[in-house]
């Protein structure tokens, strides 16, 4: 029983790093376009054109 005396805290800190890591994420627009990088990845802009 006594080791609950560690895990406890130790799942609080972590449960609460995971929250802030969350809310960190939505307000830096982590998530503001979910299908952009999906469609974007299909794209090839960096092809040269000119023959060598």
């Amino acid at each position: 029983m006594n080791v609950l005396i560690y895990l406890v805290p130790i799942a609080l800190t972590l449960g609460f790093v995971g929250l802030v890591a969350f809310v960190w994420s939505l307000r830096s627009g982590q998530f503001d376009d979910l299908d952009g990088a999906a469609s974007r990845v299909l794209f090839d802009d960096d092809v040269d054109d000119r023959k060598t």
